[in-house]
């Protein structure tokens, strides 16, 4: 399975983007995934995830700010992130632990 992260972008603060993670193949059934930032100069950290039940978590920077999703049938997940802010800033990256494959990242970029 590959993973293909797009959406990025540079927007200034209090603007919205919408990330994509698309799977280059049938995943058999609905799977946990994550989304992870990495700014720079600093260590990628988990961002929001979501369980193979749909059960939801978030960082507590982006709680109310950011949704994850998925859809199944287009194999695609998603980070909905309102209210962007500077330190939002950084490299966005997907993850679906039960394949241990990570995406290659869409750059985002907020500016005050």
């Amino acid at each position: 399975v590959q993973l293909q992260a797009s959406g990025g972008g540079s927007v200034q603060e209090g603007g919205s983007l919408r990330l994509s993670c698309a799977a280059s193949q049938t995943i058999q059934s609905a799977r946990a995934m994550a989304w992870y930032r990495q700014a720079p100069g600093k260590e990628r950290e988990l961002v929001a995830e979501i369980s193979v039940s749909g059960t939801t978590t978030y960082a507590d920077a982006v709680k109310g700010r950011f949704t994850i999703s998925r859809n199944n049938a287009k194999r695609t997940g998603y980070l909905e992130m309102n209210s962007l802010k500077a330190e939002d800033t950084g490299i966005y990256y997907c993850y679906l632990p039960v394949y241990d494959r990570w995406g290659q990242g869409t750059q985002v970029t907020v500016s005050s």
